[in-house]
């Protein structure tokens, strides 16, 4: 998964050398919560116009989670 959402938004960046993704073991609800960091000038790359992109990254990542037999994950983005 963490291959998944790197392979998106390095399409996304400019700068591909400062995308950071940390995984967190499931919680007690079984949501694996993904952290995506990437560089202050491309945020606004990932985030899109009024949060689209990101919308879009997290049901990709949800869809591809169900793929894997994931219950269910979150992707944080900041």
């Amino acid at each position: 998964m963490k291959e998944l959402l790197f392979a998106i938004v390095a399409g996304l960046v400019d700068d591909k050398t400062a995308i950071e993704i940390t995984q967190d073991e499931p919680n007690e609800e079984g949501v694996v919560v993904f952290h995506l960091h990437v560089a202050e000038d491309d945020m606004g790359r990932v985030i899109g116009k009024q949060g689209r992109i990101a919308k879009a990254i997290r049901t990709i990542m949800r869809s591809g989670a169900a793929k894997n037999g994931l219950e269910s994950i979150a992707v944080e983005i900041g």
